[in-house]
């Protein structure tokens, strides 16, 4: 069913010229695309260094029955329906401000619970914002490569799927090592620096862009001629 739908409403996108296998990583050469990449791969890190050991988590500190478990998964779930319904409307106009918000946010909500995991009422609440946030976030970072790379968005996307997907193995991976030998608290704490360091490096990302921009407009005014 989804075959036949994506067959039916896809645009055909001809491509205006051959990609060669490295036009993937050329496009690393254009300014803000280093910083978005690292960004996004710290992000998928951190979050799934977390989210993979929800359960275990609620099984052993949170200690709820596998029904308990059902349904807080459920209210993520609903809660990401929610997320990825508005998100829309507001990376129209706060790309920058969603992508450095959105970590950091997530990064407050992994160090929430862990001092508060053994409470299932403080738990539910965090869980809802967790999957607001975290569900609605790859919207963002997929409208970034759109307007990061305008001309080359197929290669650019093909780098991102790369490094998202090396970034959730690896984060599941270090979550689990670290869940198994320091406990719950060290993977949580993981998540929030690594999540925290997303929204820093995006941040510097922002910064550079809007100070090139400023001189690409100091140099238009001081080009034109005096009227």
């Amino acid at each position: 069913m989804t075959f036949a739908w994506q067959f039916l409403t896809l645009p055909t996108m001809p491509s205006q010229e051959r990609a060669s296998a490295a036009a993937a990583f050329k496009v690393l050469r254009r300014p803000q695309v280093p910083y978005g990449t690292l960004a996004a791969a710290l992000f998928f890190l951190g979050q799934f260094s977390l989210f993979t050991y929800l359960r275990p988590f609620l099984e052993t500190v949170t200690r709820v029955d596998v029904t308990t478990i059902s349904a807080l998964l459920l209210l993520m779930g609903v809660a990401g329906l929610i997320g990825t319904s508005i998100i829309g409307f507001v990376i129209r106009e706060r790309l920058y401000a969603s992508l450095i918000v959105m970590p950091f946010v997530m990064a407050l909500i992994a160090v929430a619970v862990t001092a508060f995991g053994s409470s299932s009422v403080a738990i539910a609440p965090l869980m809802f914002l967790w999957g607001f946030i975290g569900t609605a976030a790859p919207v963002g970072w997929w409208t970034w490569v759109s307007k990061a790379l305008p001309d080359d968005a197929e290669a650019g996307g093909g780098l991102m799927v790369a490094v998202v997907q090396l970034a959730i193995t690896t984060g599941a991976a270090g979550g689990g090592v670290l869940f198994d030998y320091s406990g719950y608290q060290s993977t949580f704490l993981f998540s929030a620096v690594i999540l925290a360091l997303s929204s820093c490096v995006i941040l510097v990302g922002a910064l550079r862009r809007k100070a090139r921009a400023d001189a690409r407009c100091a140099a238009c005014v001081s080009a034109s001629p005096a009227l």
